[in-house]
C-alpha cells in the first residue's frame, strides 16, 4: 500500500493550506498543465471534458429560451472600442493589443477581445433596421484574453473559455425580462447541474459590469468561505446602442434605439465545483457533470472469468445511458481506488471471484465512500438511482454548508470581527452610500456582493458602517 498511501498524501490537507490543497487538485487530477505562456493554463483532457458537460447542458437551456449562436471576430479595432466611454476605462488595465502584422506595423492597434459588446454593436448597428428584426438572442462560445497580474487555475487566468450572450431588444421591459431569465437560468443549472447553491442579487453600481445600467449575479460560497461569482447578467439600457447609433423604425415609423443585454459563464464553473465539493482524497464530482459516472474496477483480473463479467457489466451500464469506464490497468487495485478518489468519480464498481460466485457487485460512493452491495441483475437500476442520491445529497450538504456560514451583523464592530472570524457571508445594512462600501471594503478586504432577491428582512434599520437610516439589505464576504 505504500504507492497507494503516496497518490493519496501528495495533497495537501484543505485544512492545512487551502490555496496549496486547490492547486494539488487541479494538477494531480490532471485537470490542467501549466503553459509556457505566463498566466494561460493547458486544460487537459479530464478538465476539458467537465467543460464540455457544462457546456453542453447550457447550450440546450439557451436553445430552448429562442437563443442562437453565432461567432464574432477575435480582434477589436482601437476606435471600436472606444464607442463606449465607461466600457473601454473598464476594461483598460487588462487589455492585450495587436500592434504588428507579420513585420509591419497596424495603421490602428488591435485587441484581443476582452469581452464583445463593441462587436456586437457595431454588427447590430447594419443588422438591425426595424422592429421586425427584434429580439436578436445570440450567443457565442469563445476564448477571451484579460492580462491578469495575479492567475490561478480556472478561477483568474489571462485567456479563458466562456460564453457570452449578447440580446437586442425593442423595449426597456423586453430587455430587464431576459436579463432576469438568463440569471436565474444560470442559478438553476448551477444547483440542479453542479450541485453549487448559490444566492442571486444585484449587484451595487460601484460592482456593476462597465457599462451596465444593472448588473445581476449569483453568489457561491467555496469551502474556505470565500464568495465566488458564478455568472453575471447585465442590462444595458439603450447606453451602447446611443453610443453605436443602433436604430430602428418601430410600427409608428418612428426611430427608436434598441435595448441590450449581455450574460456570461466561463470555466471559473470548474474551479467553484473543485472548492464547493472536493476534499483531502482530490475532486467529487456531483454525477450530472462528471464525465465518468461509474468506474469498473475488477478485482485478481487475472483470474478466469473476472475481466469478462466486469466487462459485461460494463456494457449494461453503458446500454442504460450511465457514463462508464472500466480500469483494467496492471496497477493494484488500491491504486485504482485512490486514483477513482483522486479524480472525483461518482461510483466505483467493485467485481471479484468471490462477487462473482454470489452475483453481487459492490458499489462505493466517492462522496461518502458508502459501500452498496448489489445483486447483479439490479445494476443499471441501482446504480441509476445512486447517482441521483449523490447528486441531491451533495447539493443538500453545499447547502447546509453555506447556510451554516451566514452570520448577521447590525454593528461596524460586529461586522469586522465577523470577517475576521466567521468565514463566509455575512449580511447587514446599508445606507446606499459608495462611500459606506468603500470604507467596508478597505478596512476589512469584504466587498458587496449582491442585494439578494427575495431576502428583503431589515435586520436593523440603520446601516452597518455608518449607522444612517438604511433600507437595503446586502450580502458582504470575502472573494475570489
Amino acid at each position: 500500500m505504500g504507492k497507494d498511501k503516496k497518490l493519496v498524501e501528495a495533497i495537501t490537507s484543505m485544512e492545512t493550506d487551502f490555496a496549496q490543497w486547490y492547486t494539488d487538485v487541479v494538477k494531480k487530477a490532471e485537470l490542467i498543465d501549466y503553459s509556457s505562456v505566463k498566466g494561460c493554463m493547458v486544460i487537459k483532457p479530464a478538465g476539458y471534458a467537465i467543460w464540455e458537460n457544462i457546456q453542453q447542458e447550457l447550450d440546450r437551456r439557451f436553445k430552448e429560451t429562442g437563443v442562437e449562436n453565432v461567432y464574432m471576430p477575435m480582434f477589436i479595432p482601437e476606435s471600436l472600442l472606444q464607442k463606449e466611454k465607461d466600457h473601454v476605462e473598464g476594461f483598460a488595465p487588462e487589455v492585450a493589443w495587436v500592434t504588428h502584422g507579420g513585420l509591419n506595423p497596424l495603421q490602428e492597434r488591435l485587441c484581443v477581445r476582452p469581452t464583445s459588446e463593441t462587436l456586437f454593436c457595431d454588427f447590430y448597428a447594419n443588422d438591425i433596421q426595424s422592429y421586425r428584426d427584434l429580439p436578436k438572442c445570440y450567443n457565442q462560445w469563445c476564448s477571451v484574453v484579460r492580462w491578469e497580474k495575479e492567475t490561478r487555475p480556472f478561477l483568474r487566468s489571462r485567456e479563458f473559455l466562456w460564453q457570452e450572450g449578447h440580446t437586442a431588444h425593442a423595449t426597456a421591459e423586453d430587455a430587464e425580462e431576459r436579463t432576469l431569465m438568463m440569471l436565474n437560468l444560470y442559478a438553476d443549472f448551477c444547483e440542479e447541474v453542479l450541485a453549487i447553491p448559490v444566492i442571486r442579487g444585484r449587484k451595487t453600481d460601484k460592482e456593476k459590469f462597465a457599462g451596465a445600467e444593472a448588473t445581476y449575479t449569483i453568489e457561491a460560497l467555496m469551502h474556505d468561505g470565500k464568495a465566488l461569482q458564478s455568472g453575471t447578467s447585465h442590462n444595458f439600457g439603450d447606453g451602447f446602442a446611443k453610443a453605436f447609433g443602433i436604430q430602428y423604425t418601430d410600427k409608428d415609423n418612428k426611430l427608436q434605439y434598441i435595448h441590450q443585454t449581455s450574460w456570461g459563464m466561463s470555466t471559473r464553473l470548474i474551479g467553484g465545483i473543485i472548492m464547493v465539493h472536493g476534499d483531502d482524497s482530490g475532486l467529487v464530482l456531483p454525477p450530472k457533470i462528471a464525465p465518468v459516472q461509474v468506474m469498473v474496477i475488477p478485482i485478481q483480473q487475472h483470474k478466469e472469468g473476472v475481466l469478462e463479467k466486469a466487462g459485461g457489466l460494463k456494457d449494461t451500464l453503458k446500454a442504460a445511458g450511465i457514463r462508464v469506464k472500466m480500469d483494467d490497468s496492471e496497477k493494484s487495485p488500491g491504486w485504482k481506488f485512490a486514483e477513482q478518489e483522486m479524480r472525483g468519480i461518482p461510483i466505483r464498481m467493485e467485481l471479484g471471484p468471490k462477487d462473482i460466485e454470489a452475483r453481487t457487485c459492490v458499489l462505493v460512493r466517492r462522496d461518502t465512500r458508502e459501500k452498496t452491495v448489489c445483486a447483479l441483475e439490479d445494476v443499471a437500476s441501482t446504480v441509476a438511482t445512486l447517482l441521483d442520491t449523490i447528486q441531491n445529497d451533495m447539493f443538500a450538504r453545499a447547502k447546509a454548508h453555506r447556510d451554516s456560514h451566514i452570520t448577521d451583523v447590525v454593528s461596524y464592530q460586529e461586522l469586522k470581527d465577523a470577517v475576521e472570524h466567521k468565514p463566509g457571508f455575512i449580511r447587514a445594512m446599508w445606507c446606499g452610500d459608495e462611500a459606506c462600501e468603500l470604507k467596508i471594503k478597505e478596512d476589512t478586504t469584504a466587498t458587496s456582493r449582491c442585494l439578494p432577491f427575495g431576502d428583503h428582512e431589515a435586520i436593523s434599520d440603520v446601516c452597518v458602517c455608518c449607522q444612517k437610516p438604511a433600507h437595503k439589505l446586502v450580502y458582504w464576504g470575502k472573494a475570489y
